[in-house]
């Protein structure tokens, strides 16, 4: 049972912009924590290996983060809608921070893979917490206003971590990666704890345990296929297909479950709703693209155009910039007129568009055409990101919004695991090749261990090896990119047949029609 009080839309609409910022600030720390640490590791690794060694491991700091933040992903949704999503995401908040503060202790290696994981369990509560307790709070239609606080925290994170990253490392060392999580989650504690007010819940369900155990083992060997595929092991390898038919049995056994649970998991139902499974349709390939761009855009940049990799995190200004306007805009048009639909079938083309355009790039392109080419890019996510999460959550009853906006999540983690997996297979495979032809048996050893060669290797190459390493990355930007383009037509064909529904609360300029989804949210007093 739920003791929610309902106070009429209009009413709220005074009450909630004072309290809702103050918790909106405590959501927003919380986010960043999830967001800002594998940009903080990611620069601090060599130093991290060079202290604790392991080598052949290293990849497993960042695969047991990934694996646990993806498999509790759905779980911590379910719980909240559950038990209630204050207790739910305060307790996330503590298992992420005591991962933190082990992993900033870890003596070896393994220790170190274990004490991410349970980092990685608790940031799988944290990106989910924050959307459905928006979800609950404000409505749909208010929703869109906020909409470039979130855009803003993501960009913050993207172009900070690395450069705090390797200041944290070089002044005050490794260990510090982690403890920097401590203040920051320890303000979060408090602000959410004295601010925010959610109405109780009580449920007498038991917890779907065979279920998230099927999901566990699917998503787990989905992301190790794609993590392991075609760098540990070959794409064919025994292994590798023993991986993938783990897998599908375990997710089509978690599917038939679903159908008979008392409580389950995912329910199933909410994919009856056209504009939900479209949205995560959408979410999976903005995933797909936008890892896939993060990764493969400073590489071009500082191999072929000679940037610097201390300041690989400002490369990706024009793309970043370009998604945190674009999405204030259309959180803004969404709630003054509650129209939708433009956004995900504009926001599909121009990424279409700019994926197209970064495939052009070759060792002649200047940074400003580049940067150009970014923001294009840029313009189409940031229509895409937070609308695809605002659709869905609207597009399900309150009851089931914790599920929802963890589903939503794992599709868009799902496909940024596949975008990273699939793109780099094609990249390294075209640089291999263009490295053969250019470079002869010489350009082959060179990139016979990694495609991809930090400033220092690429500055004891000889002449003619480094030119052809130039025209290999550019070779495998292209196909990654053309790649992108074609596969984010699939969210154009999606975006054409999502349905505008009004969207659920009283806005400025309020036209709902009867047609709007029956069940209205709870209006909820932050403070």
């Amino acid at each position: 049972m739920t003791d929610t009080t309902e106070t009429p839309a209009a009413d709220a609409g005074e009450k909630q912009p004072k309290s809702v910022r103050v918790v909106l600030l405590a959501l927003m720390i919380a986010m960043m924590l999830a967001m800002l640490d594998n940009m903080i590791i990611g620069t601090a690794m060599p130093t991290i290996v060079g202290e604790l060694g392991g080598l052949e491991h290293l990849s497993w700091v960042v695969t047991a983060y990934t694996l646990a933040t993806a498999a509790s992903t759905p779980l911590w949704g379910k719980l909240g809608d559950m038990y209630g999503r204050k207790g739910t995401f305060l307790s996330s908040i503590v298992l992420f921070l005591i991962g933190s503060a082990l992993s900033g202790m870890a003596q070896n290696m393994g220790e170190l893979i274990g004490f991410r994981a349970v980092q990685g369990l608790g940031a799988g509560g944290l990106m989910v917490g924050v959307m459905a307790i928006i979800g609950d709070l404000i409505p749909p239609r208010e929703r869109g206003k906020y909409q470039g606080m979130m855009a803003g925290v993501m960009a913050l994170a993207m172009i900070g971590g690395p450069l705090v990253g390797g200041t944290i490392t070089d002044n005050w060392g490794w260990r510090w990666a982690f403890y920097i999580n401590l203040p920051l989650g320890a303000v979060a504690l408090v602000a959410v704890s004295a601010v925010l007010h959610l109405p109780r819940k009580r449920s007498k369900a038991r917890i779907d345990y065979l279920g998230a155990a099927l999901l566990t083992v699917g998503i787990t060997a989905i992301v190790l296929v794609t993590t392991w595929g075609g760098t540990e092991y070959a794409w064919g390898s025994a292994r590798i297909m023993e991986l993938i038919g783990i897998g599908v049995a375990a997710l089509v056994g978690f599917v038939f479950w679903q159908t008979r649970a008392a409580e389950p998991v995912v329910p199933l139902h909410i994919f009856r709703s056209r504009n939900f499974t479209l949205m995560s349709v959408i979410g999976f390939i903005t995933g797909f693209v936008m890892f896939g761009a993060t990764l493969f855009l400073p590489l071009y940049q500082q191999s072929v155009q000679g940037a610097s990799a201390t300041n690989s995190g400002l490369l990706l200004l024009p793309m970043l910039g370009a998604m945190l306007v674009t999405s204030m805009v259309a959180g803004r048009v969404t709630t003054n007129t509650g129209r939708y639909k433009v956004f995900p079938v504009a926001g599909s083309a121009l990424m279409i568009v700019g994926l197209y355009l970064l495939s052009t790039m070759d060792t002649g392109t200047s940074r400003l055409t580049s940067g150009v080419f970014m923001a294009v890019v840029g313009l189409g996510m940031g229509c895409l990101m937070q609308i695809t999460m605002l659709v869905a959550q609207n597009s399900v009853e309150m009851k089931d919004m914790g599920v929802a906006s963890s589903s939503t999540t794992l599709f868009r983690t799902l496909g940024s695991s596949f975008g990273v997996a699939i793109m780099g297979a094609l990249f390294n495979n075209r640089v291999q090749d263009v490295m053969s032809e250019r470079a002869g048996a010489l350009g082959s050893k060179v990139t016979e261990q990694s495609a991809q060669l930090d400033a220092k290797s690429l500055e004891k190459l000889p002449v003619l090896v480094r030119e052809a390493y130039q025209h290999a990355v550019s070779a495998g930007t292209h196909s990654a990119f053309l790649l992108g383009a074609v596969v984010a037509v699939v969210a154009l064909a999606a975006a054409v047949f999502v349905k505008e529904v009004p969207l659920r609360g009283a806005g400025p300029k309020e036209d709902d029609k009867p047609d709007a989804p029956a069940t209205q949210p709870p209006v909820v007093e932050a403070v």
